[in-house]
């Protein structure tokens, strides 16, 4: 039945569905996860990188990490050639943004809906993901807080058996001393550090 409507977006079925819109939600819930959290003093992105073959070449630059404005950064779940051009309107619509109200986190889906969130997760096993942050969130929870609070529930809902720099990314939006808005990206480096710290992942073994 389902093939006599899904041909377009805009084709509804009889019993109201919107089919393209139902499989692009599926594609996401099978990609790789992306949480957002809010804190008191900012924003906390993280995003877990598939890695498909040990024989890949790793990239160095962010794959679901992007920067929208000086004020603006997102975590992308699915498909990055469509969230390309999502990001590139977000571009044009992040001139005339909001900068009365503080640190804020949206999360959009294909149906073109969208809204506010303390803490939101997409993608695989989200489900787990909004358990975890439903449990453990707190409104008055500082960045480093969050950033724990974050890796843990990858840690927790990643399909790896193992949580490593290699398969994660990590963003944050603050402000500098001087008032400035920030958006920050850590290094492979700062994640291992960050991962050893909070105890989800085992340093690296020393080298005679």
């Amino acid at each position: 039945m389902s093939r006599r409507y899904d041909s377009r977006t805009t084709i509804f079925s009889p019993e109201g569905r919107l089919y393209q819109v139902e499989y692009a939600m599926e594609a996401i819930g099978n990609a790789g996860s992306a949480i957002g959290i809010l804190a008191k003093d900012g924003v906390v992105l993280i995003g877990e990188k598939k890695v498909t073959s040990k024989l890949l070449q790793t990239s160095t630059s962010a794959e679901k990490m992007y920067k929208i404005d000086d004020h603006v950064a997102c975590a992308v779940a699915g498909i990055m050639s469509d969230a390309n051009i999502l990001i590139n309107t977000a571009r044009v619509q992040a001139q005339r943004w909001d900068k009365n109200h503080g640190f804020q986190l949206y999360m959009s889906d294909p149906s073109g809906n969208y809204g506010g969130w303390k803490a939101a997760a997409v993608g695989a096993n989200n489900q787990a993901a909004q358990s975890i942050l439903k449990q453990d969130y707190k409104d008055d929870a500082s960045r480093e807080e969050v950033v724990e609070l974050a890796l843990k529930v990858l840690s927790k809902t990643m399909d790896s058996t193992s949580l490593t720099s290699e398969k994660l990314e990590l963003a944050e939006v603050f402000l500098t001393p001087s008032g400035s808005v920030q958006y920050h990206v850590h290094s492979p480096e700062s994640l291992t550090k960050l991962l050893v710290k909070h105890g989800v992942t085992q340093p690296a073994a020393e080298t005679s």
